[in-house]
């Protein structure tokens, strides 16, 4: 019998389910590397640019050797119309509760801004300058820290989040786990979860539901990550063009 191409990793997939081995690596590796790095770089070296050009390398480093895409069948490209669409409403999510479009409800905005954005009950500073600033540290380190952002971060969440932990709480093995399955309390925690990881909580709450409706829907994970990609990469240009250095 003939294997569908989207079931063809299920089909061959190589056992997963222990926290040491390869693919489970390749999933997690990447995001975990760069989350405990960044704290360690924040704290050495606070008020130094060429921290994120550090952890750019690195992380793409660990992408490109431990490979997690080699799990996946190859983008599909009829998605690819959807998931540019689904990365415009992502950014929109992100950025109109601060800006003057929503000044109209002044109510909605401040409980946002208050209990949306961390820390939460109060509301939150906007500076208009930052160690990226390219003022500050010269346009490379500020690019590095827009390609950075948009191209490496934002590939090794998505396989992090919605590669592997979402289908972790599924089952142990999660590479068999079908990317078209859903279940309602594994899909929550891996929003919620998802969602804490940003300062703006909310909105990555809502991101994280729908790159995961997305995957879910289509059953290929390159259209989360291109959604993904292309909400960062204009997030950060939106950021470098009207200083708003707070998403930053």
């Amino acid at each position: 019998m003939t294997v569908p191409p989207d079931l063809e990793p299920l089909a061959n997939a190589p056992p997963s389910a222990g926290w040491t081995s390869a693919p489970v690596l390749a999933h997690a590796l990447p995001f975990l590397a760069w989350i405990v790095l960044k704290s360690v770089l924040d704290v050495a070296v606070p008020d130094q640019a060429w921290k994120y050009a550090v952890l750019s390398l690195v992380g793409a480093l660990l992408l490109v050797t431990l490979r997690p895409w080699r799990y996946y069948p190859r983008p599909q490209w009829r998605h690819v119309p959807l998931a540019l669409l689904i990365g415009v409403v992502v950014l929109a999510i992100w950025v109109v509760p601060f800006l003057g479009v929503a000044d109209g409800m002044p109510l909605v905005q401040e409980l946002y801004l208050r209990f949306g954005v961390l820390p939460l009950g109060r509301l939150p500073a906007f500076p208009t300058q930052s160690l990226y600033s390219p003022e500050l540290c010269g346009w490379p380190l500020t690019l590095v820290r827009l390609g950075g952002s948009a191209f490496i971060i934002a590939v090794a969440e998505e396989f992090f989040w919605r590669g592997f932990l979402y289908r972790r709480l599924l089952r142990p093995d999660f590479l068999k786990a079908p990317l078209g399955q859903f279940e309602v309390e594994a899909f929550c925690w891996s929003v919620l979860l998802f969602g804490l990881e940003h300062r703006e909580v909310v909105a990555g709450i809502l991101a994280g539901a729908i790159y995961g409706l997305l995957i879910i829907r289509t059953r290929d994970i390159w259209t989360a990550v291109v959604a993904h990609v292309l909400t960062n990469l204009l997030l950060g240009i939106y950021v470098i063009r009207y200083d708003a250095y707070g998403f930053w």
